[in-house]
């Protein structure tokens, strides 16, 4: 590690939630000067393209890895105090539980009192059965009749959100705000001599040159597209399908991990269906509800998250579930239906954060679904790692990359 008293070329690759929230920290560690510390990012895409927008953006005390966690969360709530994060991510503390519950065939008419607006007309006899089943009443979005079973998991302060793509864009602007520079272009090799980076070479995306800058320090952050820079690093990626409901009324704070019973009639339409599906559902404060499936790894990972491809029957199929358990979210409107990668550590557990061993290299990837939660913690740290040598927030050593260089 250079002298802080030197200068620095600090260069992240990856625009994703980790890579912006590095850009973050790094530009506010005590250490910093803009006038001898130069950060850049370079993102292939935009900002936000893959996972860091399309995420659920739950965030959790139970979290893994326990070793940073703590210190994510503590930093989540802090982020959004110093910066309006309720008004410009949606951050909010939320319930969370575990809800087994019948689904209903996509044919099969609703059960209502002649009223469409089911959610504002529960009745006495419904209201009940919520409360012997010892389900939250303000659960009320769920069909209260096809519900067996309910298990909190955790509640306001042991468990929040944040809008994903929201928060990573608001971060990468306060990072620009402090000095940092965002640069659009894919990242081809980063160039070091047999002891330490020197540079790094990317195609810029808008002229499609190639430029060479110059690097003491390069952090990459590049998710499930990491081993493409770095091929020696054993992350994979899993493809996930989610949308984005709005329902036709409010609903209230909930992030719910279900258990849906299938019924075999659920749509005639399709010759063999799952007898039992898990969409994840987080009610979002901007009126909407996010809703994921299973991951797959049927399609490889393109060059370039812009590039994505979606499966709209993968999609459908989450909507139709959501819709099978809630009139609310069945009459709703769709407003996203998408997909993303989800980098995974092959070597087990994960993610990789630290340095690497080759003099100015750092790794911060492979965060799998937690990597909302676990980014403002991991961009931390690569703060300390760049202008420290080591982490100092957190005892980390099981997460070290450098057995893999």
């Amino acid at each position: 590690m250079s002298p802080t008293g030197d200068r620095r070329e600090i260069v992240i690759v990856g625009g994703g939630i980790i890579g912006c929230c590095s850009a973050y920290y790094l530009t506010r560690h005590p250490s910093f000067d803009p006038a001898r510390h130069k950060v850049t990012l370079i993102e292939a895409s935009e900002i936000a393209g893959g996972a860091s927008g399309k995420a659920g953006g739950m965030l959790a005390q139970w979290a893994y890895p326990s070793n940073i966690v703590a210190l994510s969360y503590r930093l989540h709530a802090e982020l959004a105090k110093e910066h309006d994060g309720i008004n410009r991510w949606g951050y909010r503390e939320v319930n969370c539980g575990q809800l087994v519950v019948r689904g209903r065939a996509l044919t099969e008419k609703k059960a209502e009192d002649g009223s469409s607006e089911s959610l504002q007309k529960r009745s006495t006899a419904a209201l009940s059965k919520l409360k012997s089943a010892k389900i939250p009443q303000d659960l009320d979005w769920i069909e209260p009749e096809l519900l067996r079973a309910y298990e909190s998991m955790s509640g306001p302060g042991e468990t929040a959100q944040v809008h994903p793509y929201q928060f990573t864009t608001s971060i990468a602007k306060l990072a620009e705000e402090k000095g940092a520079t965002i640069v659009l272009g894919q990242v081809t090799d980063i160039n070091r001599s047999k002891s330490s980076v020197e540079s790094v070479t990317y195609t810029d995306k808008k002229s499609g040159e190639t430029q060479t800058i110059a690097a003491t320090d390069v952090l990459v952050a590049a998710g499930p597209w990491t081993n493409t820079i770095l091929p020696e690093v054993p992350i994979s990626a899993m493809r996930a399908h989610s949308v984005v409901i709005e329902p036709k009324k409010p609903v209230s704070a909930y992030c719910l991990f279900t258990n849906i019973e299938i019924p075999a009639n659920f749509n005639p339409e399709k010759k063999s269906r799952p007898t039992v599906a898990a969409p994840e559902i987080y009610a979002r404060p901007d009126r909407t509800v996010y809703a994921c499936g299973e991951g797959d790894r049927i399609v490889p990972l393109p060059k370039l998250s812009s590039e994505v491809e979606v499966d709209q029957e993968r999609c459908q199929e989450i909507i139709d579930q959501v819709g099978s358990i809630s009139d609310n979210l069945r009459d709703g409107e769709v407003r996203a239906r998408q997909a993303c990668y989800l980098p995974n550590c092959d070597s087990g557990g994960g993610p990789l954060v630290g340095l690497t061993g080759v003099k100015g290299l750092y790794l911060a990837a492979g965060h799998t679904c937690w990597g909302i939660q676990n980014a403002p913690g991991t961009g931390k740290l690569m703060s300390e790692f760049v202008f420290d040598g080591q982490a100092k927030s957190a005892k980390i050593a099981s997460l070290d990359p450098r057995d893999h260089f």
